[in-house]
């Protein structure tokens, strides 16, 4: 796994941030880039974590600033549930439940060695106030402790021009399920 980043890296992150942070204005109306590039810069953990959203394909963006904590947060932004994250498992127990045929990892623990954590159902929902997402994959969400504790894990996805929020056993894993995350800085 990625364990540093190199200043070429982040120079082209930054760019491609940059780039993606102008061209969907949308998601972040009153939000200046030079203010979150001011603390992307003070933050090179939070740089590397950003990175690794990129990489697997997570397309991360500005969706919010917290005036209180002063964060902006970044969310996976990508159409679909991002390609380097999918056929996974929910978690660590998911994935040991499983008899054969067991996936490389499981969301909790992608997210956990990402340095992000996972959307929430309300987070999801947030996002898709912002545009179309999953309309063709799903991804997990964080599930409330009493449905993990019977073996469920939950996973959210727009059709029919709704978001629909659905269950499945935590062990299961599909081509077209991955997970969103988010990240303050």
């Amino acid at each position: 796994m990625m364990t540093d980043i190199s200043q070429c890296d982040d120079e082209a992150l930054l760019q491609t941030l940059e780039s993606r942070f102008k061209d969907n204005m949308n998601r972040h109306p009153t939000n200046v880039w030079t203010k979150v590039l001011a603390k992307l810069k003070k933050h090179p953990k939070k740089l590397l974590s950003l990175m690794k959203m990129e990489k697997t394909g997570g397309e991360p963006d500005v969706v919010g600033y917290d005036k209180k904590s002063g964060t902006f947060r970044f969310v996976d932004c990508s159409k679909e549930s991002p390609k380097g994250r999918v056929s996974v498992c929910y978690d660590r127990a998911g994935l040991e439940s499983r008899k054969e045929h067991k996936p490389a990892s499981s969301a909790m623990e992608m997210a956990l060695d990402m340095g992000i954590e996972m959307l929430n159902e309300q987070q999801y929902r947030e996002l898709q106030e912002l545009g179309e997402f999953d309309t063709k994959t799903s991804s997990w969400i964080l599930t409330p402790a009493e449905i993990r504790k019977l073996g469920g894990a939950l996973f959210c996805d727009r059709r029919y021009g709704h978001v629909f929020l659905y269950h499945n056993g935590a062990q299961s894993y599909y081509s077209s399920r991955g997970f969103r995350g988010f990240l303050d800085v």
